[in-house]
């Protein structure tokens, strides 16, 4: 009970620190409206007992989990009928380009055909009106937030396009940090098969909290957005949900096969990018290592001077304050690092290799992993500020100057957005 109490108490302390966080960035302090603050943490903390303590709640997500991952196991018949026996882990181990890769084809190619015929709107629009009518914010901006859970950030604004060039600028902030403080549906997907690997059973536990913490950061990035820039104009959506989606496919087999042209460059982006960024990775960890062994550091820290290192040394107290155990505070916070400067595929990868133990002397706690697991599920690092300035930005010309001018405050509004998910879902674990 007291233990429970104080897990409780220090789960408050980390909430009450991101939001002074969030607050000494705020543009305008007088302007910030608490009521709106405080219904938005009750929404998310209300949304994580549902899944985490509630009975029936918790029977419904773990149920939502098996389901991803018994869709996700058809992926291994089109799989296996152009990749063959490379797809045996018995024989080959977990090869990442044919085990995650076209999970990601396969997604998204569900996601299109889903949103051809009209269910994901239907999904969405609930969604949106549901926190509209609880949070007093505008449609327009839930509406983005909303459809971030599902697609990616430059896709998300697609939903309100006609809107954007006349949004405020509390507006326009809540619609970046909504794509930075989630992952898309097909990026999702491929973190379940990362983390959990060929075990059924891990991969509904990832999916259950991957899909628990994309759906707890849509009230959290109302909820930052709404400190860092409060509301000082008037939307032209308030208290109503409006969606506008274009359909550009024909029938279910266009929408299929579009999505799975999508699902290919986006998995190709992916392995790219992962070859590329961890490549030069160890490119940078080598010198640093020397330097480490050569003046000595390496031994006096008992570990590499790389930077792993380095980020988990320099972000262990955000580690710590999001309820992360001391002792894993390093790792967790050297997950973190890698995800804002790099980005969170980096980070996953590594989290998918400690948590399979095949990174040396590095392990965490069932807590470490779950907090991480949730501190971790959002875009938000820097590389996304080009790509929301060339998605967005594209969407709505006039609109560049600020999404480039907001671009750092999403990345941190994003972050936190995600480190408030992780605490919360840290401290109801212990009562779960």
């Amino acid at each position: 009970m007291v233990e429970g109490l104080g897990r409780i108490g220090f789960g408050l302390f980390g909430l009450a620190v991101l939001i002074g966080i969030t607050w000494l960035f705020s543009t305008n302090r007088r302007a910030i409206d608490w009521k709106l603050v405080g219904t938005g943490l009750l929404l998310q903390i209300s949304f994580a007992s549902l899944v985490l303590l509630v009975p029936g709640g918790r029977d419904v997500f773990d149920s939502l989990g098996k389901g991803f991952v018994k869709v996700l196991s058809f992926v291994n018949e089109g799989s296996t009928f152009i990749f063959g026996s490379l797809m045996n882990i018995e024989s080959y181990g977990f090869i990442f380009a044919f085990q995650v890769l076209p999970t990601i084809i396969f997604f998204s190619a569900l996601m299109g055909v889903l949103y051809h015929l009209g269910v994901m709107q239907v999904v969405v629009r609930a969604m949106a009106w549901a926190i509209t009518k609880v949070m007093r914010v505008s449609g327009a901006e839930t509406t983005s937030v909303c459809a971030s859970v599902f697609i990616g950030q430059t896709e998300a604004p697609l939903t309100v396009r006609p809107y954007i060039p006349k949004m405020t600028q509390s507006e326009l902030l809540t619609m970046m940090i909504g794509g930075m403080a989630h992952i898309a549906g097909g990026v999702l997907a491929a973190y379940v098969g990362m983390l959990g690997g060929s075990d059924p059973a891990q991969q509904a536990f990832y999916a259950k909290h991957l899909l628990a913490a994309s759906i707890m950061a849509a009230p959290a990035t109302l909820v930052v957005a709404k400190l860092l820039v409060p509301e000082t104009g008037t939307p032209l959506t308030r208290g109503t949900v409006k969606m506008e989606v274009e359909k550009t496919t024909s029938n279910i087999i266009d929408a299929a096969a579009a999505g799975a042209g999508d699902g290919l460059r986006l998995a190709l982006n992916i392995g790219a990018m992962l070859l590329a960024f961890i490549a030069l990775i160890a490119l940078i960890n080598a010198p640093l290592t020397w330097l480490g062994e050569v003046t000595g550091a390496a031994a006096a820290l008992g570990r590499p001077t790389n930077l792993s290192t380095i980020f988990g040394y320099v972000l262990a107290p955000v580690a710590w304050v999001i309820g992360t155990p001391w002792a894993d505070a390093t790792t967790v916070g050297s997950l973190i690092g890698q995800k804002v400067v790099i980005n969170e595929f980096v980070a996953y990868t590594e989290l998918s290799q400690i948590v399979k133990g095949q990174v040396a002397g590095v392990s965490l706690s069932e807590e470490g992993r779950l907090i991480a697991t949730y501190a971790l599920c959002g875009f938000a690092n820097f590389s996304s500020i080009a790509i929301q300035i060339g998605g967005i930005g594209g969407l709505a010309p006039e609109r560049r100057h600020d999404l480039a001018k907001f671009g750092l405050r999403a990345v941190l509004g994003g972050s936190i957005a995600t480190f408030m998910t992780a605490t919360i879902a840290g401290v109801l674990s212990h009562f779960g």
